[in-house]
């Protein structure tokens, strides 16, 4: 992430290793596992350039991830490793990994037996530490932490109480008087409503509001412009919800009154319009800016209007803020498992505010695990021109009874910190503040850096990190020497206050419960169930869509053609070139056969009628049947079934009359063995150049010659030349076994490719109808004939 990367860098830098840093990078937003890939294999290939005689150090560090998939995201980093496993052994270079986030346990289990299958002797910790605690252990100047047991998530910690409470006087300054604050905080009542289908987001909220035990959902409507007014369920513990969605910010507004929180998703296109639109009901008092990438220019109108109305903003930029048992904005806090893990279901007295998203639910762990919880957090964002100051927040905290103490995440550039040091000195806020402003890793660089957020550049020497901490510093905040020191001030500060007694400690109750989601359960592996749908042809999870094992790209650079994607949807393998060759030739041949046949006419019909091509394609594939196009099978059968049996053609002739039985696929209406269908010639022609053998062909050319003997035109037609030829194929072609060539022919395989043929010649018909403009067909009455007495029936 953005503020995470640049804590790594500045933690190198503050242990006067700055002059070694190589690389200074980040990737952030679900970066999916071929990204990953790349990134990884980048840096690793730079790496490689030359040799150091003490070798090297790769620090892997993250953030806890709001929603990223940790196992996802290394498995690209695992493909990295295995690619470059020998040269890293070569240029003895030495790896450590810091991640958290949703599926961090299965990420971490993946990167540690790759490691010892690979020999790289990879040390891997998660949010046990904190973010920068690989750092020393990787530069050799602390001893290497105990690695977790991977087996399961790490829990919330178990803190000691401290002992001696209340046992030293205080040295706290007195309180000043309240003031008035733009910014209205978060009750257990507030509500909100959300704009944009972020229904992940939405149901982070309603755990989030469970598991406080609020009496209500913090959400009461969601607005989505592009679809009607509908609703959407959600659970509320284990029970489900009806959430109303609707199409203006008006009509939500008018029919939730209460509601004093917009939640805006919008894009960094449709942001302005629709925050602009929310801060005219005068219901509002808190607009949220998730985007980033907002125009500055419309920021700072977006800000005029804000003020102008008295309403607080917070972001753009923003990932949003938390107040435990009260109100959770957007993602903030991540997943439910870190929510309970930094004990965000109840308040602290620890009060935050961050420029980075990402680093918030690092100052929670923090927080956690040095104190007893955070009372309040919030991410203004890191644009150049965030919607609140840390001013903003930090007098109302100072004025809020719960919020015991402060905690600063500021950054390089940008000059708010100096109005909060001026509210120090002048006795504005009184209340201890540990702070630590980012990006004290800029000497290092010979230009002026770009870090992850649009404010994070100095523009001045007073704009740089290290001005900003020592100005902080003398002022009397509690300042470390590192990041990587601030859970240990945290830690200190709390003690003094809880010996001070300014906090009192109270005893940890009992951690609630929330059912997990069944697609989440399912994808950590807690869960299994009979799925509903099997398929084994066709498999679009990945990064690549496949088609029965074969990737889309292969099947391009194969040029495996029609046939050969049929052969592999159809037949779940992929066939020679020749039996791909032949099914694209039955395609060809059974396109068309005309207007006059039946599907055709139902299909032109079907559009004069003035219906869309699907209706008219259904019609015309729906008179496929015995009498039309259908007879594909049962001559496959037929024939196949008379070969095996070991009849001959003329008792397979008999055998059929006696039970006065058709036999399919012989006889045409107007060809004969003189006048042939060209089409038969074709099939019957690459059948006998292309199959190993032909017997069922064979045995079908002997009824003909026998069947035209009694009339001409009983000749072996285009279905019955397909039908036995491509019998002949599928056992002559070594694909199938003799069972499965019978089980194909009983699965209707055949007639599906008439039915696939076909539907070329039926959606060609429906466009020249409507290329030819035609009208609604009506049957002219001269072609019918009205009878009013059946013959015999007698008059009346």
């Amino acid at each position: 992430g953005g503020g995470a990367s640049v804590v790594y860098a500045d933690t190198v830098a503050d242990y006067g290793w700055g002059h070694e840093l190589a690389n200074y990078g980040e990737y952030s937003g679900a970066p999916s596992t071929e990204e990953t890939f790349m990134y990884a294999k980048t840096l690793l290939s730079l790496m490689m350039k030359s040799k150091h005689p003490d070798g090297k150090f790769l620090i892997i560090g993250g953030g806890i991830a709001n929603f990223t998939d940790v196992a996802a995201t290394f498995t690209g980093l695992i493909k990295a490793l295995e690619f470059y496993a020998a040269d890293i052994k070569e240029h003895k270079i030495g790896i450590w990994i810091r991640r958290a986030g949703p599926n961090y346990v299965e990420g971490l289990r993946k990167v540690k037996v790759a490691s010892d299958k690979l020999g790289l002797n990879i040390k891997v910790y998660g949010p046990e530490t904190h973010i920068t605690a690989v750092v020393p252990m990787a530069l050799g100047l602390i001893a290497p932490l105990p690695e977790p047991d991977l087996s399961e998530a790490c829990g919330p910690p178990v803190r000691k109480m401290v002992p001696n409470p209340g046992s030293k006087p205080s040295t706290q300054k007195p309180l000043p008087p309240a003031t008035k604050h733009t910014i209205v905080t978060a009750t257990p009542e507030t509500t909100s409503i959300v704009y944009g289908m972020q229904n992940r987001a939405v149901q982070g909220m309603l755990d989030f509001d469970f598991m406080c035990k609020r009496k209500k959902p913090s959400v009461e409507a969601m607005i989505f412009p592009f679809s009607g007014n509908h609703y959407v369920k959600f659970y509320w513990g284990t029970e489900e919800i009806l959430m109303p969605v609707y199409t203006t910010n008006a009509e939500a507004v008018k029919k939730h009154p209460k509601v004093t929180v917009f939640i805006n998703f919008a894009s960094f296109r449709s942001v302005f319009e629709t925050s602009i639109e929310a801060m005219k009901y005068p219901s509002m008092k808190t607009l949220a800016v998730i985007a980033e990438g907002v125009p500055e220019r419309q920021t700072r109108e977006i800000i005029k209007v804000a003020e102008a109305n008295g309403i607080k903003l917070i972001g753009p930029a923003t990932v949003g803020g938390i107040k435990p048992g009260c109100l959770r904005i957007g993602n903030t806090g991540g997943m439910l498992d870190n929510i309970v893990m930094s004990r965000l279901y109840r308040p602290g007295s620890v009060a935050y505010v961050s420029k980075s998203g990402g680093m918030s639910n690092e100052l929670n762990n923090i927080v956690c695990r040095n104190s007893d919880g955070v009372f309040e957090g919030v991410a203004i964002g890191g644009d150049r021109y965030p919607g609140s100051r840390f001013l903003d927040h930090f007098l109302r905290y100072q004025d809020d009874a719960g919020a015991k103490m402060l905690l600063l995440l500021g950054e390089v550039g940008g000059m708010d910190e100096y109005d909060l040091i001026d509210a120090v000195k002048s006795g504005r806020i009184t209340k201890p503040i540990v702070a630590w402003c980012v990006g004290t890793c800029a000497s290092c660089f010979a230009t002026e850096v770009q870090f992850g957020h649009a404010g994070a550049q100095a523009r001045g020497d007073e704009e740089t990190a290290a001005a900003k901490n020592k100005a902080m510093k003398d002022a009397g905040f509690h300042v470390p020497d590192s990041f990587d020191k601030l859970p240990e001030m945290v830690g200190q500060v709390y003690i003094q206050l809880v010996e001070e007694g300014v906090i009192v400690e109270q005893h940890e109750g009992e951690t609630p419960q929330v059912p997990m989601d069944y697609t989440w359960a399912k994808k950590l592996g807690m869960v299994r169930k009979p799925a509903n749908f099997i398929s084994s042809i066709a498999d679009d999870r990945g990064e690549e869509l496949t088609y029965c094992g074969v990737t889309i790209s292969d099947v391009f650079a194969k040029e495996m053609g029609i046939g050969g994607v049929l052969s592999l949807l159809w037949f779940r393998r992929q066939l020679p070139p020749t039996c791909t060759k032949f099914i694209e030739m039955i395609l060809m041949v059974t396109a068309d056969h005309g207007p006059a046949v039946s599907g055709a006419h139902n299909t032109i019909v079907t559009a004069r009628a003035g219906k869309d091509l699907v209706s008219a394609l259904c019609s015309g594939l729906l008179t496929i049947g015995p009498r039309f196009g259908g007879a594909l099978d049962d001559a496959a059968k037929m024939f196949s079934q008379a070969l095996d049996s070991g009849v001959s053609p003329k008792d397979f002739i008999e055998n059929m009359k006696k039970t006065n039985q058709l036999i399919m696929g012989i006889g045409h209406r107007i060809k004969s063995l003189a006048n042939p269908d060209q089409r038969v010639e074709l099939i019957k022609d690459y059948a006998k150049k292309h199959f190993k053998t032909t017997p069922v062909l064979d045995f079908a050319l002997e009824v003909e010659q026998l069947t035209t003997r009694k009339r001409a035109n009983l000749i072996l037609n285009v279905d019955g030349c397909i039908a036995v030829s491509f019998v002949d194929m599928i056992r002559s072609c070594g694909a199938f076994t003799r069972e499965e060539c019978d089980d194909l022919m009983s699965f209707g395989c055949l007639n599906g490719l008439f039915v696939l043929g076909r539907s070329i010649g039926f959606i060609g018909h429906y466009l020249d109808q409507l290329r030819l403009k035609q009208p609604l067909y009506r049957h002219p009455w001269d072609d019918i004939t009205y009878i009013q007495e059946l013959a015999g029936s007698g008059g009346s």
